[in-house]
């Protein structure tokens, strides 16, 4: 049952939260309002100066007015970064509400003032175009530039621009919004350790890591059962973003729902399409996986709440300031700066680990531009999960310093390389703790965990990928119903778990408390992206020592300065063949055979 009033259970992390006043020093600081106007008013300067001139100003110029731009969109965005990290730490608070409109309304207004500036850019005649970008002082503009044109056959007049950009802040913003709100605002009542308590989505989602099996059962079947109770509302905000996503690509005459993804993300479209085919040819590890998990908890068969399940019979807490430990002397082995820039994090308060109340289901790391450090969310209770959540988002947050060399035009990697440095964070954490233990008990743990945590990075965001596809096709002729939703979602999950898990009734609302969804569609591919990717770095790195580490932290200091196929060749990596997903499938296989070695003599 949904409460909205119930206070938290209090974990490690109980008061770990960010500092936001590097930015602003309060919601009512007159620098927000400062520079907000100085940011209108600079861009109506900039177009006054630059509209209809482009195509005739000097390379220098030219350089010279995409510094400016790219000053203006910093000083602009500022305020609504601001706003948006106040209303993820408490969606519930009214003046954050208002402060989060304000400041979103003055930004499209910005963004619309400059508007013309990359009209401009697209429209240049090519002849035009590849002189100006041949040019010195253009070196590092052509990247973002080239990508500007790719997606002109896509971009409508600057009327039409503009209003679309307004329209969003009441139309696919606000529901992403309401969705937010409605999801953070969830309690529900379950009795734990012998006490009644009201738990928070997060906190019920952690219990699927407690030994007992009807503890996890209940909890999941709750949490569903709490989001079906609002499924009038999740089901209408769904197909609203599923038709706004439909209307706007037909306008930009866009051939199918993914590609504007494809576009962002600079990957073509059959190189996704063959990692995530490689994906669902290998199910059969993950089920494989499934049904030794079966065996080693001494059941027939796994249910999707036991996936999980810890292999001792007390369940493992690990304390936040312990985690921060043993993230930051992974990452000091792997390369000593990494270890430095992670602890920067730490001591200048940039990460909200606190679970509670109207907190935004979740985890991310949010960055304005190279000029200033990142911040990073998440909701920690102490399980070994929250450990392995916190080293990936803080291998979001060195990838982000790393890139800061980087002008802000080519600081943002495209999704799938943003993820690769997350994962490979990930997987440091584990090598490093399986390097340290010799004991098999908790090595089998350290095993299972990857692997896990593997199966729930490339099979599982490979099934929601295709649910989300399968979605988008559907409502291209008609608005879904929660039964048909839910229907779509049993189907991809069925084709992942095979035989080898059962699926819980309740999880026909699985689709409906993920936020990916709402806020970024198609972006859990990315996630398969750079979870395989990963697998097959670390090999390398495995194969090639201390040498590989140097090319693989220009690799993300280079950040958004070239397509991820372009970067990845400095490495000898080829995303493009079909047969390279095949090697991180390969790391799996390898992984789960070290699993049976080290369980081989309890199964005897």
């Amino acid at each position: 049952m949904a409460k909205p009033d119930a206070a938290d259970r209090a974990t490690s992390a109980t008061g770990v939260r960010w500092d936001l006043g590097t930015l602003y020093a309060g919601p009512d600081d007159a620098l927000l309002d400062t520079d907000l106007a100085g940011a209108r008013r600079a861009a109506d300067d900039f177009g006054v100066r630059y509209r209809g001139r482009v195509a005739s100003l000097s390379a220098a110029e030219l350089g010279l007015a995409v510094a400016e731009y790219e000053s203006i969109e910093e000083r602009g965005r500022r305020p609504s970064f601001y706003a948006s990290l106040l209303f993820a730490a408490d969606t519930q608070d009214e003046a954050g509400k208002r402060l989060a409109d304000r400041t979103r309304e003055a930004w499209v207004d910005v963004v619309n003032a400059l508007t013309f500036f990359e009209l401009e850019l697209k429209d240049l005649p090519d002849e035009r175009y590849a002189a100006l970008v041949a040019a010195p002082a253009l070196a590092d503009c052509r990247h973002w530039i080239d990508g500007l044109r790719k997606v002109r056959p896509h971009t409508l007049s600057e009327p039409e621009e503009r209003v679309i950009n307004q329209k969003n802040l009441t139309g696919r913003d606000a529901l992403a919004r309401l969705f937010d709100e409605l999801s953070a605002s969830l309690r529900f009542r379950l009795t734990v350790d012998g006490a009644e308590q009201e738990l928070g989505a997060s906190e019920v989602l952690a219990l699927l890591y407690r030994p007992e099996r009807d503890l996890r059962e209940h909890a999941f079947t709750a949490l569903l059962e709490g989001f079906a109770a609002e499924g009038v509302v999740l089901t209408g905000i769904f197909n609203a973003l599923l038709q706004d996503h439909r209307l706007e690509c037909e306008l930009r005459r866009f051939p199918d729902p993914v590609t504007p993804t494809h576009l962002d993300n600079e990957v073509r479209a059959e190189t996704v399409e063959a990692m995530m085919a490689a994906t669902e040819r290998h199910y059969g590890l993950a089920q494989e996986y499934f049904r030794l998990k079966a065996r080693l908890l001494g059941l027939p068969r796994l249910k999707n709440t036991d996936i999980y399940a810890p292999l001792g019979a007390a369940p493992v807490r690990i304390p936040f300031a312990e985690a921060r430990r043993i993230v930051l002397d992974a990452f000091d082995a792997f390369d000593p700066g990494w270890g430095t820039l992670g602890r920067g994090f730490f001591a200048e308060r940039r990460i909200d680990a606190d679970p509670r109340p109207g907190k935004r289901l979740g985890a991310f790391c949010a960055s304005l531009g190279p000029s200033a450090n990142p911040y990073v969310l998440l909701s920690y209770t102490d399980t070994p999960r929250d450990v392995s959540t916190l080293a990936h988002e803080l291998g979001h947050a060195l990838h982000d310093r790393l890139a800061a060399r980087q002008r802000p035009i080519n600081y943002q990697p495209p999704l799938p390389l943003a993820e690769t440095a997350s994962t490979f964070a990930e997987l440091v954490l584990t090598r490093s703790l399986l390097a340290h233990e010799s004991d098999p008990g908790v090595r089998r743990d350290l095993i299972c965990t990857k692997l896990e945590d593997t199966i729930a990075t490339v099979f599982r965001q490979n099934a929601l990928t295709r649910f989300e596809m399968a979605a988008h096709a559907r409502r291209r002729t008609a608005s879904l119903s929660a039964r048909e939703l839910g229907d779509l979602w049993w189907e991809e999950n069925a084709r992942l778990y095979g035989d080898a898990v059962e699926m819980i009734p309740a999880y026909r609302w699985g689709w409906s408390y993920i936020p990916h969804f709402v806020h970024s569609r198609f972006y859990c591919y990315a996630y398969v992206f750079g979870e395989l990717l990963v697998l097959a770095l670390y090999q390398r790195y495995q194969d090639e020592g201390r040498t590989f580490v140097p090319r693989y932290l220009e690799l993300l200091a280079a950040g958004g300065s070239e397509a991820p196929d372009v970067l990845l060749r400095r490495l000898d990596v080829d995303v493009d063949d079909p047969a390279f997903w095949d090697r991180g499938f390969a790391v799996i296989a390898s992984l789960l055979a070290e699993l049976r070695a080290t369980v081989a003599p309890a199964l005897s």
